[in-house]
């Protein structure tokens, strides 16, 4: 009995070649490990919140922030805690629902979600220098295909005969 532990001996090369290029992609430092002394993980709250304000709402709930990050409310939370405590957001109580407390950015949250936003911006912009117009247009539209493929292929694993999702 073999029992192989390269991933990859059972595959072809191509499909070699695409599992070490994810391989070192997950390695790559293609975004800054910290802005303004935040996490990624805080930098994309940051953007939740400024991004998941709905027009006629003045802030987000952690419940709104939970999904739209896929992450748990307690995850969430913690997250919170830390840029509260760095001034980047501010916690409101709603006054018609006192369980209900909604976040905002702070003046300094604002500036560090921008500052982040223009370091993401200007790193995009070197990778487009560096592959080029045509290429980084062929990753721009490879990467969703991808993407789906993976989501799809997830999707299907959770329909089962045994769940009574499939057709019979």
């Amino acid at each position: 009995m073999v029992i192989h532990t390269d991933p990859t001996a059972q595959i072809n090369s191509t499909a070699q070649k695409l599992f070490r290029s994810f391989m070192q992609f997950g390695k790559a430092e293609w975004h800054q490990r910290s802005i303004a002394g935040c996490t990624p993980s805080e930098i994309r709250v940051l953007f939740c919140i400024r991004g998941g304000v709905k027009p006629d709402a003045t802030d987000i709930k952690v419940s709104e922030i939970s999904k739209l990050l896929h992450v748990t409310s307690p995850t969430v939370t913690q997250l919170l805690k830390g840029l509260e405590a760095n001034g980047l957001i501010e916690r409101n109580v709603d006054l018609a629902d006192r369980r209900a407390v909604g976040i905002t950015l702070t003046e300094k949250g604002k500036m560090v979600t921008q500052q982040a936003a223009d370091a993401f911006s200007a790193s995009l912009q070197g990778l487009v220098e560096y592959l080029g117009e045509e290429q980084s247009s062929q990753l721009a539209e490879l990467l969703p295909k991808v993407i789906r493929y993976y989501n799809e292929k997830a999707a299907n694993v959770y329909r089962s005969p045994w769940n009574g999702d499939a057709e019979a």
